[in-house]
């Protein structure tokens, strides 16, 4: 992490606990009851599995309480934001919602006076101990700290069939010439899908992890705060290995959800995919293990990187049930609770403590490498760009892929940086 990184970090972690000392105490939850409205994108597989199981933990701490589950599927969370936008635009909003850590959160609802500071829950819980100082800078300003992260994710994840691999003699590759030779000869052998793609936001998805691929975390970091230009070479090749990796896919990519592009590696039908952590949540709930069914590796040319997005939950303004949030909440930053739901969803706990005997093989390699490894946002998953400036990337991404015009892409991604990100 850069030394100006850590500086804000310190700079707002001060802050922080001087604002929360003198805030008032939470409302004690367990006076709260009614119902309290959570607003999410989690529908299916094993984000849908997670929640229930910290609705669970919720109901038996909160009998008063009744928990009223509003999920809206598809999109990693596009639909869902959809239908939220047109509720707060209408005066109607739910008790609490589901929100990206980083300029999603902070560039959206912040910036709108839609949630509400909770500096008071964080003293109260003395989460401020144990939430990691990567995360407090990204949900907060001005000294106020508005959502509460449940969990980590990763998104450079490159999924594989272990025995698609072995049957053609192919090992794991970990640069990007190593998986371009990798893709070459499982397409020399037959393999119809050596890598499996979804609708297009898993294209965004495959395209930050190929820009970090290719950039290395220092100049990826860059594309963001301005200190590399997105008209330069880095860009450029970037591109072109991503023009490249899109020859190795499938061609029905924009009719399938990412729970579908997952299931042809563990069919077989693909050797690789990449995906973010909850795609193990998703294998594990088909049944598979890991390192026999499915295996994984940072996607090439991103060893010693963490690609990470964390999900979180807010206060709404106008809440209609706030004492119910906040009894939500405080499950929500529990140990208790985040040791529920995490493994199940399939990513790691937000907390620095969390039961680490409770996790499986790869989530337990996810949390030495989230410890030990240079740590860069996510573009798709709300962590680096505010929600304007990750539109007009997806809009060019778009046109782009039904072009394959690279120069013009290039071109677009560099007026949107002038537009709406730190170029301007």
């Amino acid at each position: 992490m850069s030394k100006r990184i850590l500086t804000v970090v310190s700079i707002l972690m001060v802050i922080a606990f001087a604002i929360s000392a003198c805030a008032p105490k939470a409302a004690a939850p367990s006076t709260a009851a009614g119902k309290v409205q959570v607003f999410s994108w989690w529908t299916g597989g094993g984000e849908a599995a997670g929640l229930e199981a910290m609705i669970k933990v919720f109901n038996e701490k909160y009998p008063n309480i009744e928990f009223v589950n509003e999920a809206v599927a598809g999109g990693a969370g596009t639909n869902a934001r959809a239908v939220l936008a047109t509720r707060l635009q209408a005066g109607d909003p739910p008790d609490s919602w589901q929100g990206h850590a980083g300029q999603e959160l902070i560039g959206t609802y912040v910036a709108a006076g839609q949630i509400q500071p909770l500096n008071d829950l964080y003293e109260a819980n003395g989460w401020l101990a144990v939430m990691p100082k990567t995360l407090i800078p990204l949900i907060s300003k001005d000294g106020n700290i508005y959502s509460v992260p449940v969990n980590i994710h990763r998104a450079n994840v490159m999924w594989y069939n272990p025995a698609v691999l072995a049957a053609h003699n192919v090992a794991v590759p970990t640069t990007m010439a190593e998986w371009f030779t990798a893709l070459d000869a499982l397409k020399a052998a037959g393999v119809e899908t050596p890598l499996a793609l979804g609708e297009q936001w898993t294209a965004m998805h495959l395209f930050e992890t190929v820009l970090l691929g290719t950039m290395g975390p220092e100049k990826y970091n860059g594309l963001w705060d301005g200190t590399t230009a997105w008209n330069g070479p880095e860009v450029t090749e970037a591109i072109a290995n991503y023009a490249k990796l899109l020859s190795y896919t499938n061609t029905d990519a924009t009719s399938l959800t990412w729970q579908d592009a997952s299931q042809l590696v563990i069919n077989g039908d693909a050797a690789f995919n990449v995906m973010g952590d909850w795609a193990e949540g998703y294998f594990k709930e088909l049944g598979k293990t890991p390192e026999t069914d499915f295996g994984w590796a940072p996607v090439p040319g991103t060893v010693g990187s963490f690609q990470f997005l964390s999900d979180s939950f807010t206060l709404a303004t106008n809440a209609p049930n706030p004492e119910g949030v906040k009894a939500w909440l405080t499950v929500c930053g529990s140990k208790e609770g985040q040791d529920a739901f995490n493994p199940v969803k399939g990513s790691i706990p937000a907390r620095s403590d969390g039961d680490k005997s409770l996790y499986d093989v790869y989530l337990q390699s996810a949390m030495a490498d989230w410890a030990s490894n240079t740590v860069v946002g996510s573009l798709t998953h709300g962590v680096v760009a505010n929600d304007s400036w990750k539109n007009e990337i997806n809009t060019a991404l778009g046109l782009y892929l039904g072009t394959l015009d690279g120069t013009t892409f290039q071109a677009a991604l560099t007026a949107a940086c002038a537009a709406q990100g730190p170029c301007k």
